[in-house]
């Protein structure tokens, strides 16, 4: 709880402080590399802390390995590959014997699966997200997708324990069908809050969320563990039915 509170606070910092966050990132990375080290070029990128991921190095072994020399630090973008390594815009060419890709991402929502529903194919996009975990006008159907400020398994446990608590409600009344209805006088918003290319170019297969609860996909492990773990099964907003046979 107390990494999970200290990680939350920085998110918000972050997010309400983006410049002192900044600051305090940086002048950390300072503190770990040469004095000479062009801090400003190579670890000071053009978007504030938290609108996309923030990297960790653990035991700041990278900063040791560049402070040694063993290690070095090119920052520009591709132009493409060549027979002997990488051309970057610049005109520069970086030879490499191996390369390792670390863009370029494409998400697989839900692993490719097609879902349907009466024989009609689900376009995921065109539904809104109902507490994170299910979609709208979709019955008996969960998922999981943790958060892009935190351990993926904290939005995964809290995800599991929901629907186990709604498969014992509806159980124990007697139900089949679960279906998420959508607030007709709800505005939709994307599903993620972050410009990392890998979720800019996902725009067009994930769900939407909305402006209202429960449609608001938190990233927050707080409001998340109250909603799905507290929050009422039976909430006006998921319309249930017994089993239709």
């Amino acid at each position: 709880m107390k990494n999970v509170l200290i990680g939350m606070a920085f998110f918000q910092l972050a997010r309400r402080r983006p410049e002192l966050a900044k600051k305090r990132l940086i002048g950390m990375v300072q503190k770990q590399l040469p004095a000479d080290f062009d801090v400003a070029t190579h670890f000071t990128p053009r978007y504030n802390p938290w609108v996309q991921r923030v990297c960790v190095v653990p035991d700041g072994d990278l900063f040791k390995a560049i402070g040694k020399g063993t290690v070095s630090v090119v920052t520009d973008e591709i132009d493409a590959f060549t027979a002997d390594g990488i051309r970057l815009k610049s005109g520069t060419e970086l030879p490499a014997d191996i390369i390792v890709t670390a863009t370029g991402l494409k998400l697989n929502l839900l692993g490719g699966i097609v879902f349907t529903i009466d024989g009609v194919g689900i376009d995921v996009a065109k539904h809104t997200a109902y507490k994170g975990a299910m979609l709208s006008d979709v019955p008996n159907m969960a998922y999981t997708f943790g958060y892009t400020n935190a351990s993926w398994t904290l939005k995964a446990d809290l995800t599991a324990k929901y629907v186990c608590r709604l498969l014992r409600h509806m159980d124990s009344h007697g139900l089949a069908v679960a279906t998420p209805r959508r607030d007709p006088a709800m505005t939709e918003e994307p599903f993620l809050d972050f410009t990392s290319g890998y979720v800019v170019r996902a725009r067009d297969i994930l769900p939407q969320q909305g402006s209202l609860h429960p449609w608001k996909v938190y990233q927050n492990y707080l409001l998340d563990a109250f909603t799905l773990g507290v929050g009422r099964i039976d909430d006006g907003v998921l319309e249930f039915a017994p089993d239709p046979t």
